[in-house]
């Protein structure tokens, strides 16, 4: 048949790719909405500031979402065993997410409709929160897979997840949830310098100076986290076969200090990830000093790529470790559909991902240029 043109194995593999590049596309497309939101109490001083950063990303944000929808849908279609898994247990937290997305195009709409300043006030503040909650998260879900999930499935494959909503609040996924924030900041940070000018830019080159190199601090204390014995990784023992049917209790896997590095050793081209990380963040906080906000937006997006690239490549082949029952354990090689579902969701990716990046382009260059304080006093359209 038409899909066995590319043989199982390698299918888990471009998935597990894909998903990749899915959240980092989201990353840095939606990183930059939410870094703004993030800033806009305290880089735009007063209503006009205000409304100048909210219309730099009112008009792309609503289509920076489909890498959002993208990410949910490939993990759905591609990887149900981590849907029903992950979003069964992180389901608090996916809805508080929910919650202070609604908020970001509620306070959009809602915020000019009342000239009243403590209205403006409360809606700007709404929109912080927007951008804050799902950055810190986002993060503390990485933190919670890089040490481990507690679910389980029966023999059946059901799933049960052991654990309760505080305990994804721990030090580790907070550290992460802050290296989250920090990364969005910063992101955002450049995108503010890049799209207004003074004293809004200025403001935002130095938050993102700063973001930068808290962003460098929180990677740095994530890693030393993970090389001592507070985090363990884990190892396969035992599995069926890259490409025997999706099972997951089919395999042996067991807890290990250390284990998220043993793939650094094994394939040294790896360190190009958090190399990245590292650069992208350190020459974005050059480039702002240097006012070159166009490169530090560039390199601020390098850095999300080296960041989450980090995670995912540590990973390998794990993508939802179970800390209370290792062998429950979700891999890229028995948590994948089908053969032939994977083969027909590639070929719709093949079809429709170049058109969705087309567009993107082509709305950001209409879209380029400054948006400045004459343009939201005579602009009507304008939030």
């Amino acid at each position: 048949m038409i899909h066995h043109l590319i043989d199982y194995e390698t299918l888990r593999i471009i998935w597990w790719a894909l998903l990749g590049i899915l959240l980092i596309g989201f990353a840095i497309m939606d990183g930059f909405d939410m870094g703004v939101a993030i800033l806009l109490p305290f880089t735009a001083k007063n209503d006009q500031e205000r409304r100048v950063a909210i219309n730099c990303i009112a008009p792309v944000w609503e289509g920076n979402q489909v890498w959002f929808i993208l990410g949910g849908g490939a993990i759905f279609a591609a990887w149900p065993l981590v849907y029903a898994a992950a979003f069964s247990g992180f389901y608090g937290a996916m809805f508080l997410v929910l919650v202070a997305m609604i908020l970001r195009p509620v306070g959009m709409k809602f915020r000019s409709k009342v000239s009243s300043p403590a209205w403006r006030s409360l809606w700007d503040w709404a929109l912080f929160i927007g951008g804050f909650v799902p950055s810190l998260v986002f993060g503390i879900a990485f933190g919670n897979i890089l040490q481990g999930v507690p679910f389980h499935f029966d023999e059946s494959l059901r799933s049960f997840y052991t654990g309760n909503f505080l305990d994804l609040f721990t030090p580790f996924p907070l550290i992460c949830g802050l290296l989250s924030v920090c990364l969005f900041t910063m992101h955002g940070a450049t995108y503010l310098a890049l799209k207004t000018n003074d004293p809004i830019a200025s403001r935002a080159k130095m938050a993102g100076v700063r973001a930068a190199l808290l962003t460098m601090i929180f990677f740095t204390m994530g890693w030393l986290w993970l090389k001592s014995d507070w985090v363990s990784g884990y190892r396969i023992l035992e599995i069926a076969g890259p490409n025997a049917p999706s099972n997951p209790l089919a395999k042996s896997v067991v807890q290990e200090t250390g284990a998220w590095f043993k793939n650094y050793a094994i394939c040294p081209w790896m360190w190009l990830a958090p190399l990245l990380g590292y650069g992208g963040a350190f020459l974005t906080a050059i480039f702002l000093l240097k006012k070159c906000p166009g490169k530090a937006f560039i390199t601020s997006a390098f850095a999300q790529f080296g960041v989450i690239a980090t995670a995912g490549l540590s990973l390998f082949p794990f993508i939802l470790p179970s800390s209370s029952h290792p062998n429950s354990s979700l891999t890229v090689w028995d948590a994948s559909a089908s053969h032939m579902t994977l083969f027909l969701m590639l070929v719709s990716v093949i079809i429709f991902l170049p058109l969705i990046l087309i567009y993107t382009t082509w709305v950001f260059r209409v879209m380029r240029g400054k948006v400045t304080k004459n343009d939201v006093i005579t602009n009507t359209q304008m939030y």
